[in-house]
C-alpha cells in the first residue's frame, strides 16, 4: 500500500483555501503513484473550530467541501477529517470524524472515540464518542482509522476506560493510520515519539501518522509527521513547523520501503514533563513556533505589519527580532519611549537593535505627555508621595501611544510581556499588557534570555549590553526589577512548579525553596489572576500556558 502524507496548514473557516490545498496534495498524490492520500483531523474546517460548529451554515459549507473532494477520488482513496453529523436519537448532535473517500463517493465515516477535555482541548463539549468501530478496507488492505486521542491512551495511567484499537483488532487490520491535530509544546515532541512507538510494540502494525501543521491564535501545531514499520523503526519523519508531504510504501510483511530515519532502539521511552525548569530545552523550536505563531496569525487575521514598544530591554529586543524574522524586517516598525527615567544606554540599545535588524524605528519622549497628565490629576492625589501609580500613568502613555498608532496606521500591536511578569502581574493593565498578540507570555525570563542567546547564535544581532544589564521598568529612579522580585533563576523555578506541575505550596518549599518567598510568590499570582484575564492570546510553547488552557477562579482564595 503506497500512502502520501499531507501534511498541511489550514485556516479555520476558510473552507474555499482548505478545499483546494487538499484538492492539490490529493493530485499530487495520485501523480506520484500513491493509493491512499492521509490528512490531519477535520481538515476541511481547520481545528479547532469551537463554536462555529454550532453554526448549520458553517456545517453545511463542511458538507460542500467534502462534495467537491469527489469528483478527485475516483482512482485514489482519500482519508479526511471533518465533523459528521449524530444520526441517533441520543448524545450530541457531531461526532469528529475521518471520512474515507473513494471512487467518487462517501465509502465510509469513521468516528472519534477518546474526545480530550484536558489543556486547550475541549472536545467533548461538541462531539459525542464513537460507539461502534469497523476497520476500512482499501484496495484489499485492511486499514485501522484512528483520529490523535484515539492512540493515547497507553501507559500506566489510561485516561478513558476504552482503547479504540482494541475494539478494531478483531477485524485484523493490517495497517494503523491517525489523523491528528497535535499542538506543540517544548515537552511534546518525545512524548509523541514514545506514544506512536508504544502503539505499535503493542499491536505489532505498521502505523502511518498525519499531524497538522500552522498556528490556530495561540495554538501552534508543528506537523513531523511519521511513518513506522511493524518493528517500531520511523522510515517517515516529516519537517516541523512548514508543510510537508511523503510517499511511503507499505509492504504486506508490515516493512515498509522507505529508509529507516531513527531505529526502534534510539527513540525515547514515554517521559513525563522535566521535574525542573530546563530554560534552553528545545530553545530552537520554541524559536520555530512563535516565528509561525507570528507569521499565521498576522497572514489568517489579514495583517501585515506590527508595532511594538522597543525599550532597550530583553524582552522587547526578543521580540523583536522574532517578529522581524517573521514578517520582514521593513514590515516591524519600534517606538522607543523613553521618560526622563529612562537611561541613556537603553535608548542608544534600543536603536543599535533596530540599526542591526534594519527594522525602522523612531522616538516619541512621554516626558511632555506625562507632565500634563500628572498636572490633570495632582490636585487629586492629595499630596501624596510618588508611587506606583504614577509609575503606571507612564506605562499607560505608551499604550496608549502605541495603540493610537496601531489604530492609525493598521498595525497590531505586538505585546512584550514574558510569563514570569504575567504570573506576578508585574505589568500594568492598558499600558504594558496592551497588544494584539503575545509573544513572550508563556516563556519565562530565564527563557527569554535563552532565546536571545539563540538569536546571537551566529552573530550579534540583540547588543551584548541587553543581554547582560539587570532588568528593569524604569519607571522610578535606578529601578531594578530586583527590587520587587526575587532573582528571575528563583522565582521562575518556583513558578514552574505552581504552574506547570499544579505544585501545592508545602511541596514546593519541601524541595528547598524558601517558605516566605514561596508563599509570597504563589500569593502574588493569584491575586493577579484577574490582569491575566484581561490580557491578549499567548502564543503557547509550554505544557501550561496561560489563556484557554489554563482556567483558575479570579476570585479564587489562596491555598497555603
Amino acid at each position: 500500500m503506497k500512502i502520501w502524507i499531507a501534511q498541511q496548514n489550514y485556516h479555520i473557516g476558510n473552507f474555499e483555501a482548505n478545499t483546494q490545498k487538499i484538492i492539490a496534495a490529493i493530485q499530487q498524490a495520485e501523480a506520484a503513484g500513491a493509493q491512499l492520500v492521509l490528512f490531519s483531523e477535520l481538515c476541511i474546517c481547520g481545528y479547532p473550530p469551537r463554536d462555529f460548529l454550532e453554526f448549520e451554515n458553517f456545517l453545511e459549507q463542511c458538507t460542500q467541501s467534502l462534495e467537491a473532494l469527489l469528483p478527485y477520488t475516483k482512482n485514489i482513496g482519500v482519508l479526511v477529517g471533518a465533523p459528521a453529523k449524530n444520526t441517533q436519537p441520543l448524545g450530541k448532535d457531531l461526532f469528529n470524524a475521518a471520512y474515507y473517500l473513494y471512487q467518487e463517493k462517501i465509502q465510509q465515516v469513521i468516528h472519534k472515540t477518546l474526545l480530550p477535555t484536558y489543556d486547550v482541548f475541549d472536545e467533548y463539549r461538541y462531539f459525542e464518542p464513537a460507539f461502534e468501530w469497523q476497520i476500512i478496507q482499501h484496495q484489499g488492505t485492511r486499514i485501522a482509522v484512528t483520529i490523535c486521542e484515539d492512540v493515547w491512551n497507553l501507559g500506566e495511567n489510561p485516561l478513558y476506560r476504552i482503547c479504540p484499537l482494541d475494539k478494531l483488532l478483531p477485524q485484523q487490520p493490517q495497517i494503523i493510520v491517525n489523523l491528528s491535530a497535535s499542538p506543540f509544546d517544548y515537552t511534546h515532541h518525545e512524548d509523541r515519539l514514545a506514544i506512536l512507538k508504544a502503539n505499535v510494540s503493542k499491536y505489532q502494525l505498521p502505523f502511518v501518522y498525519c499531524n497538522t501543521v500552522g498556528s490556530q491564535t495561540e495554538i501552534a501545531f508543528d506537523g513531523g509527521s511519521l511513518a513506522f514499520d511493524k518493528a517500531g523503526n520511523v522510515c517517515a519523519q516529516l519537517a516541523t513547523f512548514t508543510e510537508d508531504a511523503a510517499l511511503v510504501e507499505i509492504l504486506p510483511d508490515g516493512s515498509i520501503t522507505n529508509p529507516i530515519v531513527i531505529p526502534a532502539a534510539q527513540l525515547p521511552q514515554q517521559e513525563l514533563q522535566p521535574a525542573t525548569l530546563q530554560p534552553t530545552l528545545h530553545i530552537e523550536k520554541v524559536y520555530q513556533a512563535l516565528v509561525l505563531g507570528i507569521q499565521d496569525y498576522f497572514q489568517k487575521m489579514g495583517f501585515t505589519k506590527a508595532i511594538l514598544g522597543s525599550s532597550g530591554g530583553i524582552d522587547s529586543a526578543v521580540v523583536l527580532a522574532i517578529a522581524c524574522q517573521a514578517l520582514g524586517p521593513q514590515n516591524v516598525t519600534a517606538v522607543l519611549l523613553p521618560s526622563q527615567y529612562s537611561s541613556e544606554h537603553s535608548i542608544t540599545d534600543a536603536e543599535l537593535l533596530s540599526k542591526q535588524l534594519e527594522n525602522p524605528y523612531y522616538t516619541i519622549p512621554i516626558q511632555p505627555s506625562f507632565d500634563t497628565l500628572l498636572q490633570t490629576v495632582q490636585p487629586h492625589f492629595n499630596n501624596l508621595p510618588f508611587s506606583l501609580a504614577e509609575e503606571n500613568m507612564q506605562s499607560r502613555l505608551r499604550g496608549n501611544i502605541l495603540m493610537a498608532l496601531s489604530n492609525k496606521h493598521g498595525y497590531i500591536l505586538l505585546n512584550t510581556s514574558n510569563k514570569s511578569e504575567l504570573s506576578t502581574g508585574y505589568g500594568t493593565l492598558y499600558g504594558d499588557m496592551a497588544g494584539g498578540i503575545s509573544v513572550l507570555g508563556d516563556c519565562y525570563k530565564t527563557q527569554v534570555y535563552a532565546l536571545a542567546k539563540y538569536i546571537n547564535r551566529e552573530r550579534e544581532i540583540i547588543p551584548n549590553n541587553i543581554l547582560e544589564k539587570a532588568p528593569s521598568a524604569e519607571l522610578r529612579p535606578n529601578q531594578k526589577d530586583s527590587d520587587s522580585l526575587p532573582d528571575y533563576d528563583i522565582l521562575d523555578a518556583i513558578l514552574y512548579q505552581y504552574i506547570e506541575h499544579r505544585k501545592g505550596p508545602e511541596q514546593i518549599i519541601a524541595q528547598g525553596f524558601d517558605a516566605a518567598l514561596v508563599h509570597k510568590t504563589l500569593q502574588m499570582v493569584n491575586r493577579n489572576e484577574y490582569k491575566r484575564n484581561q490580557f491578549c492570546p499567548i502564543i503557547r510553547v509550554s505544557p501550561k500556558a496561560f489563556g484557554v488552557g489554563r482556567r483558575m477562579p479570579i476570585v479564587g482564595k489562596y491555598l497555603g
